[in-house]
């Protein structure tokens, strides 16, 4: 399945995308797309009801507004330097074990919504993701346990404003954290639609320009890793987001390097997972 949230932002109400390309309105379930949903083993009794009420679903203009295709999760974690290409361009050492940061959730935005660079800022960056959406609650999981607590798979662009990250002290989260600095989506596309996560392209384009463009082969701590690493620190709830690290190509790894600025487009995509668009503006 891939599931959907639309509407105004903070009254999104909940849908899936069809095989065929329609969006549906999912609301006489009851239930929107949350920790609750994916801890109650939503995602099986939305399949179930589905078959018998799929029909009498409403359709959704596709001039509708997209909202992140989960509410908003306990946890937002990323992991940095976790495509060894990536850490070559910035010119640090391949990491034997995943290096973790958290990102506010209060970032987490929708797929088509503005990034908006924040006040002070010079060096606002993209960074294309593939993101795992836990789907039950994770605490010291086994590797070969662990694709078992995963839902499925999400798009993220992982916005990270430099200077406040590596020059304003402590650690990472200022530079990663700021309004509208995390979009997610279109779809939460359930890891039985992907058949292997470590094989998928992806890529990001500024001003219809190339920018990123790898595979999630050069994946330097695989996804079964990640989730049994991390919740070995921390439990993981259902809808947390793990975001699981970006390829090169960053503006940051450019020479000269080049940042976003206002007027600028973003689209980026995972294969399998959808495309997402966003224009820049300042705050």
């Amino acid at each position: 399945m891939k599931l959907i949230r639309y509407g105004e932002p903070g009254k999104e109400k909940p849908g899936i995308a069809t095989p065929d390309g329609k969006w549906l309105d999912c609301s006489a379930f009851g239930e929107d797309w949350s920790e609750e949903f994916l801890g109650s083993d939503g995602l099986n009794r939305l399949a179930a009801w589905l078959e018998k009420n799929q029909v009498n679903c409403p359709e959704i203009s596709k001039d509708t507004r997209l909202g992140p295709p989960i509410t908003r999760p306990s946890k937002l974690i990323c992991v940095g330097l976790n495509y060894s290409l990536h850490a070559q361009e910035s010119g640090m050492e391949i990491p034997e074990q995943p290096v973790l940061f958290m990102k506010a959730t209060s970032a987490i935005v929708g797929p088509f919504d503005d990034i908006v660079i924040p006040k002070n800022s010079e060096k606002t960056d993209w960074e294309v993701e593939l993101a795992i959406v836990i789907g039950k609650k994770a605490t010291y999981v086994s590797e070969a346990d662990a694709l078992d607590y995963v839902a499925g798979y999400v798009l993220h662009n992982d916005i990270s404003e430099r200077d406040f990250q590596l020059h304003h002290g402590g650690q990472w989260v200022k530079g990663k954290s700021c309004d509208t600095f995390a979009p997610l989506g279109p779809y939460l596309v359930t890891k039985d639609e992907i058949a292997d996560p470590h094989k998928l392209r992806l890529w990001l384009k500024v001003n219809d320009v190339m920018m990123q463009d790898s595979s999630t082969s050069d994946l330097v701590h695989g996804i079964p890793k990640l989730v049994s690493y991390i919740s070995q620190y921390m439990s993981l709830l259902p809808g947390d987001v793990i975001s699981t690290g970006t390829p090169p190509g960053v503006g940051m790894g450019l020479k000269p390097p080049r940042y976003l600025q206002a007027g600028d487009t973003v689209e980026l995509g995972v294969e399998g997972l959808g495309t997402a668009r966003q224009f820049v503006r300042y705050f």
